[in-house]
């Protein structure tokens, strides 16, 4: 076996890199995931015992991907190999040590369950009742942010910093937050890292354990790693310091989420010997398309510069559009798909459009829909995140956990047998601060009218709550009796006959039974698998991985965010809403952090494409639900003439729907769209000096009427050229 056969020399250096630390820095399609994989054979063929290895990622499907190149060429010999999400390495630590580790201090047990992002919420909206504190004036998503991004600093709740009153509300949250998770004896995926983190530095001797153990640690992505995830690296390395990792600080774009590309250069400094790889290769995109790349991650200060190149020199220029709205916009790009399917320049699925928020997606799902033509909108409900999914989960979990409070509330009256709040508040009465609510369901079901809990509830309700223990008790004996998932499921859905409760005679209900099906469907595939371990990957499924690696070509046209896009390729791209105040978004123009983030952002869009880009943004936008003027994205700026066609020439643009672009010069932003053929007198001409509340003076150079509105350009005297809408703008016409 030739390990290093096809490689370039870029990658042959990292691959064949000798024992130490290293950093590969691999720009877009440059081979990075062949590079890891290369990389793990070469150091099994040099002796190192495949079960000593250590390679993680960010997704499971990235982790998938690598693991069976890696057995392929392998041919089996890979047995005890450690490839997998730094989440899954994390829960597979805590629920190797928890036991031991909570003999000393308060911790989950070792059949702890993973709260997704709804279970979370949901507990935190439980936290701030704890303290009254009002979700309408501090928004629970955002107090849940700043527990994530303290978590994934290694701040505890009584590190936390309280230095205002926002502070303090938090940390009142976060206190009563971590009491609750360990009361459903749960974690967050963040506490997977921290108490990962807190069990290594806490115990020595677990410590050296982990660190004789794995003697190489490889990391993918390396970019978007916190600080949990970098101390953790740290500490598994130890004094070996046999750290190989991958990235590229140029496509770090999820700061917003605790990532902190700052973490290659602190690689640098804690480990000054190590080697560094560039690899700048592209097998992706075109020439044409990574030099328009370059030229926008250029402007980004204290990078390492790399010079992107590939095979494929040429392509074709990007092509820029100005629509006059988001609707023109919407049909531009899908148009322009139709045709170029027609043409047979592409398949439908070779097409994406990206954009910068969740929301943009709207008016091209309608415009699409107009022209009936099918697409996939990525990132949308996952199926784990479906509502009859999450029901049989949650069943699930309890069937494993029965201390999970969160998955009980969600499921005690589904479906419904006559618990309502009442009930659930004599419930809770009765359980008090010590116990569980699920023990006090238990013990109903056991001793009936002889529980101590009996008549505190009450007859009435506490016969819906026996019937409940009744059938909890049953799954909970199924699980200890080792019964696989779909054994289980089976029960759960004829216990609780949930294919008559979910039937409701509509389309949607035969989808959601169809879900649930696809569900046991899943359960036959993990076989005897135990049950608390599928539960554990299936909680560890990240968005990305729901798209499948085999983009469908020949199916429909993908919409989504560019944070969605990351690791995606496409023939066809379209990024749009190039406005300033969308991209870049209007939040980062006074921090220069989020400013570059936002370029870097841009760049991953561009770097997605491998033969075509479209470039679009609107004359006019919806900004807070009102139209107003849009300006181009300065980003737009930065690309040079030569690498640019369409709507980029100092004349007057053409209609999006008016054929094949043609080659011209570059567009500034004072150019304006046509004007009616309707003749109509305007209000404002050429020459006219006028003066505007916040710009002040300046000269009307060209005034053109677009619909029922008159644009005027006028160049102010101290801030420059604008474009206005004269019935808005409210200009005072000045003496000349």
């Amino acid at each position: 076996m030739d390990i290093i056969a096809g490689l370039n020399p870029q990658q042959i250096q990292a691959v064949t890199a000798p024992a130490g630390p290293t950093l590969v820095l691999a720009g877009p399609g440059s081979g990075k995931t062949r590079v890891l994989t290369q990389r793990v054979i070469y150091l099994i063929s040099e002796g190192v015992s495949a079960y000593r290895i250590l390679a993680v990622t960010f997704t499971n499907k990235a982790a998938s991907q690598m693991r069976q190149r890696i057995e392929s060429q392998m041919e089996g010999d890979t047995r005890g190999l450690n490839v997998g999400t730094f989440h899954a390495a994390c829960a597979r630590l805590l629920r190797s040590e928890a036991d031991h580790f909570s003999q000393s201090r308060e911790f989950v047990s070792r059949d702890f369950v993973i709260y997704d992002s709804a279970d979370q919420r949901s507990l935190i909206k439980h936290a701030m009742d704890r303290h009254r504190i009002d979700t309408t004036r501090f928004k629970p998503v955002r107090i849940h942010s700043t527990i994530s991004n303290a978590k994934n600093d290694l701040v505890s709740p009584a590190e936390f910093q309280r230095d205002s009153y926002y502070d303090e509300i938090v940390g009142q949250v976060y206190e009563s937050y971590q009491q609750l998770l360990r009361a459903n004896n749960a974690v967050d995926f963040d506490d997977l890292l921290m108490g990962a983190v807190e069990i290594l530095q806490s115990d020595p001797q677990i410590l050296k354990r982990y660190q004789d153990y794995y003697q190489r640690v490889l990391v993918d992505e390396f970019q978007d790693t916190n600080h949990a995830q970098y101390t953790l690296l740290q500490l598994l390395a130890g004094s070996h310091r046999q750290l190989f990792v991958v990235g590229d600080p140029d496509q770090s774009i999820y700061r917003w989420r605790g990532a902190d590309y700052h973490n290659v250069r602190r690689f640098q400094q804690d480990y000054p010997e190590a080697k560094v790889v560039l690899m700048e290769q592209c097998y992706r995109s075109t020439q044409t398309i990574l030099d328009v790349a370059s030229a926008i991650i250029d402007q980004n200060r204290g990078r390492t510069a790399k010079n992107l190149f590939t095979e494929r020199k040429g392509g074709n220029a990007v092509d820029l559009r100005e629509a006059y709205n988001e609707e023109e916009e919407a049909g531009f790009v899908v148009e322009t798909i139709a045709t170029q399917v027609l043409q047979e320049q592409f398949l439908p699925g070779d097409c994406a459009i990206m954009y910068r928020t969740n929301a943009q997606s709207r008016v091209f799902e309608e415009a699409f829909i107009r022209a009936g033509i099918p697409y996939r909108l990525f990132g949308a409900t996952r199926f784990y995140a479906r509502r009859e999914i999450k029901d049989m989960l949650a069943f699930l979990r309890l069937a494993c956990n029965p201390r999970d409070g969160v998955s009980l509330e969600r499921v005690l009256n589904v479906p419904p047998r006559g618990i309502g709040r009442k009930t659930m508040a004599a419930l809770q009465d009765a359980a008090g601060p010590d116990e569980s609510l699920c023990t006090v369901l238990l013990d109903l079901a056991d001793d009936g009218t002889r529980s101590p809990h009996y008549d505190s509830i009450g007859t009435r309700p506490a016969r819906p709550l026996v019937a409940f223990g009744k059938i909890l008790s049953r799954w909970i004996q199924a699980v200890q009796e080792e019964q696989s998932m779909e054994e289980v499921l089976h029960l759960i859905l004829k216990d609780t006959d949930y294919e008559r409760y979910i039937q409701d005679g509509t389309g949607i209900g035969l989808d959601r039974w169809d879900n649930v099906q696809e569900l046991l469907k899943v359960a036959r595939d993990f076989g005897d698998t135990d049950l608390g371990a599928v539960l554990e990957q299936i909680a560890l499924v990240s968005d990305v991985d729901s798209l499948g690696d085999d983009q469908d070509s020949s199916g429909a046209p993908c919409l989504m965010t560019l944070h969605s896009a990351k690791g995606l390729e496409f023939p066809l791209v379209f990024i749009v809403g190039l406005n300033d105040g969308v991209l870049p978004h209007r939040r980062s123009f006074d921090e220069p952090e989020e400013m570059a983030e936002e370029r870097r952002l841009f760049y991953v869009g561009l770097t997605r494409a491998k033969e075509q880009i479209y470039l679009t943004y609107t004359f006019r936008r919806r900004n807070f639900g009102e139209d107003a003027m849009g300006l181009p994205s300065r980003f737009l700026d930065d690309i040079p003439d030569e690498l640019m066609v369409g709507d980029v020439s100092g004349r007057p643009s053409r209609s999006l729907a008016s054929g094949p672009s043609r080659q011209v010069t570059r567009r500034r932003s004072v150019d304006v769209v046509p004007a009616s053929s309707v003749p109509v007198s305007l209000q404002f001409t050429t020459g006219q000096r006028v003066h505007h509340s916040n710009f002040g003076s300046g000269m009307v150079i060209d005034s053109k009427l677009v619909g029922s509105d008159e644009i005027v350009v006028v160049a102010f005297d101290g801030v420059g050229i604008k474009r206005l809408v004269a019935g808005t703008a409210n200009l005072e016409v000045k003496a000349n």
